[in-house]
């Protein structure tokens, strides 16, 4: 009986501890970050509606039971699951996204964070950004999210119409280094001479790297040359690839231009479709968490077209010839019977001729004519042009332009790996990938009533419309071994990159063939590769000072430069007989046009270079540096960074960099650097150059760029390229709230750039002793690469960051940045007397680029739903092709909104639906009509703070698969 009543007590002590476990307990605790506590963290039971917030002090009550799992999240930071095993449970937060991210650049210290360093830093989290935003590509996110960064499309700018130019801080886009993973990624071989912002530079594609290729994007708003070499003078971009594995993300996302001003400015309806597939996957290698992460990405965009019909004059009274007799029997009349033939067809033309007789025009102006000026008929501004398209069941729209984005096609791929080699951090990693972009852009219009021969009208009665085709492929791959040697952490990587660039000029011709041209030319195109070998050592002595990181190592890097030649029609210019010109003197062999001008050689619209233009020239450098950082006190950090670099081609430099933060209190701080820098000159900038030969009285005479190390350059006492240098000074302040959720980064900036370089004005001899120099190196007109100017830029960044709670399971992110900057160009030098920048060339640098930007980011999160609304404030901007004029053009300062939704469906699918330039807004129009922009660009084609394509709405599917 007793065993019974025992056996009872027992079940019945077991029924009351399940029960017990059963039934919901008060669980609480405190949720703080590495600042302290976190007010408005979500705290769900998983799997039901039963949930809270945190309070002001990050304190939160929730019921839960025993093995029930609680979900902490929070915007920014990592999502995190804790199962119940007590009643107080405290939680961590770690940061996911923005200022609190561990960074890779602007300190060699491997815990330092983006809000105690020195030196302004933004990390810039892709993944929300990949799912939610609007842009696609790297420069266009980085445009609308960074403040300080530039960059928009370019339009009739030849190569630059497939490589967008950016900016940081104001500065050129070579004055930006960018790297992947912390290493230096090579340049474009593109050098921009098209005009356009940036002229003269040479940037990197950073277009060719998959988007969903990347986790994160570390912005460093500071000179860095000490640290990182040659190019940092106003920053580092640092590209963080993906490491996640065992996940398959594919992104499919569509959209068009939808705006009132789509398909040739008047037709509205869509252009511009953009189709993209992303595919993300990685795989585990090992068991000491090894990974390979593969990135593959699809894409198209359709071309816009935001131009008016063509003003100009179209057709001359010898097209009407060639339309009614053929083109051999209108080029053999003599010109005042072709001008009767033609006047007594209609009597409308009978009062052309008539008027331009009376107003003492020779036969051949009247047929060249089609100007109401000229001829003095006040009723019609173009008769003959009038009458003609007419006859030909033309418009005007039939002759317009392609002003807006090109067309582009493209495929990437990249891979980022690592293998554990030891249990002790020591591993083998690689990263790197290639790319190729196919594009398509327009050139100026070949009209009919070209009166020297461009428009070659035996072969086209109608003129064209030529297309440059471009082919960019980029190859890259990194390979290093990292590990310990003691208690130094190494790290030995060798990396390599190329990019090449080829034209192909579509739907065009060399006019000197006549009927029998081709319409299509190979032109050339350029390569550039680099390798760099780094040697990197660190060391963090925890007892020393309140911590201090010492880094030195070593950097050996090659490049390489080739421009290469086109086919030979694509530059040559032909004799009436078909073969290559070789005697000029002799005009009877010479192609003329029917009005006796020369009719140029080569490829229309982009003559191909030739074999005396080309290219194969290599450089090397070796450098050493050495970085501390120490924590002398808690609140007291200081750093230091010198380097030494050594190139073969200009010498040697040494430069150095001080910076400094002093907490004033646990969550405000003071911090600052200065800094000196330099840019090695491009061997673009060197060697390029691009020339053709023009015929002055049977003379070939050389026009264009000429090279730096160029006789003719010799001649006119142009030294050759060295270093640009700079000096950096910022101060800034920062701010923590936690109980507001707020951050706060201010910071002021100035930087000086002395002997940059640049491409000059095109120089023509105005005195028998110049004239003298440019005969004895065969020259007619000519520009140069030169250290030719100083600038001087100042500015302010603000990054404001608060986050907050609203309801039971929401979650408000309000991100307010801005940047204001003023860059002034300074001690401009003077060829033959003359100042080698005319005041478009300073206006690209002064005035082309927004001076303020202003972000306001505003995400909001509830359960399965995503709202982003982000208005962008663009200053104005001046155009640089009325530089100086009395009439200065200021475009005015715009806002763009763009608007997102995001459903997610389940863990697994999303859908997001948007649109960038929400309210279609576009920047204001050119204002002189009649101007070379008033006849068919309706906006500048020089400068724009964010492009003229209008709304662009889109969609996007996400689908993730574990």
């Amino acid at each position: 009986m007793s065993k019974i009543l025992h056996l009872k007590c027992l079940m019945f002590l077991f029924c009351i501890g399940l029960s017990g476990a059963a039934l919901a307990q008060e669980i609480s605790g405190t949720v703080k970050d590495d600042s302290g506590a976190l007010p408005g963290v979500s705290v769900i039971v998983k799997g039901t509606s039963t949930g809270t917030t945190t309070d002001f002090d990050g304190k939160y009550n929730v019921k839960a039971k025993t093995g029930d799992v609680l979900v902490f999240s929070y915007v920014g930071y990592e999502t995190q699951d804790k199962t119940v095993t007590s009643m107080v449970m405290n939680v961590t937060m770690q940061s996911g996204v923005a200022l609190n991210e561990v960074v890779l650049i602007g300190s060699r210290n491997k815990s330092r964070t983006s809000i105690d360093t020195p030196v302004p830093v933004d990390v810039i989290d892709m993944s929300q950004i990949a799912t939610s935003g609007p842009q696609t590509t790297i420069t266009e996110i980085l445009n609308y999210v960074a403040p300080s960064f530039t960059s928009t499309t370019q339009t009739v700018s030849d190569g630059t119409d497939h490589v967008d130019p950016a900016s940081l801080r104001g500065l050129g886009p070579d004055q930006v280094l960018v790297l992947i993973n912390g290493k230096r990624r090579h340049k474009s071989s593109l050098v921009n001479v098209n005009g356009t912002v940036g002229t003269g530079t040479v940037g990197t594609d950073m277009n060719s790297i998959p988007t969903a290729a990347i986790e994160r994007i570390e912005v460093l708003r500071d000179g860095a040359a000490a640290q990182y070499g040659s190019d940092a003078i106003a920053g580092v971009i640092n590209l963080v690839l993906k490491k996640a594995t065992n996940e398959l993300t594919l992104n499919v996302n569509s959209g068009a231009n939808m705006s009132k001003h789509s398909n040739q400015y008047n037709d509205g309806g869509t252009d511009g479709e953009k189709f993209q597939l992303d595919a993300n996957y990685g795989l585990d290698l090992g068991d000491n968490g090894g990974y390979i992460n593969f990135t593959g990405s699809l894409s198209t965009r359709g071309a816009t077209n935001r131009s008016d019909s063509m003003g100009q004059p179209i057709y001359t009274m010898f097209d009407i010839a060639t339309r009614t007799l053929g083109y051999d029997n209108a080029f053999a009349m003599d010109p005042s019977d072709l001008a009767n033939y033609v006047a007594g067809l209609d009597p409308a033309l009978q009062t052309v001729y008539d008027n331009g007789v009376a107003a003492g025009n020779s036969f051949l102006d009247i047929i060249n004519s089609d100007s109401a000026t000229f001829v003095g008929d006040t009723a019609n501004s173009s008769p003959i042009s009038d009458y003609e398209l007419a006859q030909r069941g033309l418009t005007r729209d039939d002759f317009r332009m392609k002003v807006g984005q090109s067309k582009l096609r493209s495929g990437q791929f990249m891979m980022n790996m690592e293998i554990p080699l030891d249990d002790n951090g020591s591993a083998f990693y690689s990263f790197g990938g290639m790319s190729f972009r196919d594009g398509i852009a327009a050139g100026f219009h070949r009209r009919p009533a070209y009166t020297d021969g461009r428009a070659n009208t035996a072969a086209l009665p109608d003129g064209f419309l030529p297309h440059i085709s471009s082919r960019v492929i980029d190859r890259s791959l990194a390979t290093g071994i990292k590990g310990k040697i003691g208690d130094w952490d190494i790290d030995f990587s060798n990396t390599y990159g190329v990019n090449s660039f080829d034209f192909t000029i579509k739907n065009t011709v060399n006019a000197t063939l006549g009927a029998s041209s081709p319409r299509e030319f190979e032109a050339g195109g350029f390569s550039f590769s680099q390798n760099t070998t780094n040697f990197d050592l660190s060391n963090f002595y925890e007892d020393t000072f309140e911590g201090l990181n010492v880094a030195f190592g070593a950097e050996y890097r090659l490049e390489n430069y080739q421009l290469i030649a086109g086919e030979e029609a694509s530059y040559s210019k032909y004799d009436t007989n078909g073969e290559i010109v070789t005697n000029y003197t002799d005009a009877s062999n010479i192609v003329t046009s029917y009005f006796g001008e020369g009719v140029p050689g080569g490829a229309q619209v982009f003559p191909g270079y030739r074999p005396e233009n080309e290219v194969d020239q290599n450089r090397n450098s070796y450098a050493a540096y050495v970085d501390l950082e120490a924590d002398l006190t808690d609140a007291f950090l200081l750093s230091a960074a010198l380097r030494y670099e050594n190139f073969n081609d200009f010498g040697e430099t040494f430069n150095w960099k001080l910076s400094s933060r002093y907490k004033l209190s646990e969550n405000t701080a003071i911090r600052g650097a200065i800094s000196t820098g330099f840019r090695a000159p491009d061997l673009h900038q060197i060697y390029f150059n691009a020339t053709a030969t023009q015929f002055v009285a049977g003379i070939p005479i050389e026009q264009g760029t000429f090279a730096n190390n160029s006789r003719l350059a010799d001649l006119l006492s142009i030294p050759e390229l060295e270093e640009e240098t700079s000096f950096n000074a910022s101060l800034g302040f920062t701010a923590k709230i936690p109980s507001a959720g707020l951050k706060i980064t201010i910071d002021g900036y100035m930087v000086n750039v002395d002997d940059r370089v640049g491409i000059t004005r095109s120089y023509t001899p105005s005195t028998t002793e110049q004239q003298e120099i440019f005969d004895a190196a065969a020259a007619g007109a000519a520009k140069f690469f030169t250290n030719g100017f100083d600038t001087e830029s100042r500015g302010l960044d603000i990054v404001i960051d608060h986050k907050t709670s609203i309801g039971a399971n929401g979650t408000l992110n309000n991100i307010l940045s801005g940047t204001f900057s003023k860059t002034e160009v300074k001690n401009v030098k003077s060829i033959l007397g003359t100042e080698i920048l005319d005041e478009t060339l300073k206006g690209y640098i002064e005035d082309a680029m927004p001076r303020a930007k202003v972000n306001l980011t505003n995400n909001y999160s509830n359960g399965d739903w995503n709202f982003m609304l982000r208005n962008v404030y663009f200053g104005s901007v001046n155009d640089p092709d009325f530089g100086g004029s009395t009439t200065p053009v200021t475009y005015g300062e715009k806002i763009i909104t763009d608007l997102s939704l995001t459903y997610s469906f389940s863990d697994n699918l999303k859908l997001t639906a948007g649109a960038n330039n929400l309210l279609d807004v576009y920047p204001d129009e050119v204002p002189f009509e009649g101007s070379q922009y008033g006849d068919q660009f309706i906006f500048s084609r020089r400068t724009s703070q964010f492009g003229f394509n209008g709304r662009y709405v889109f969609g996007r599917l996400t689908f993730v698969l574990k």
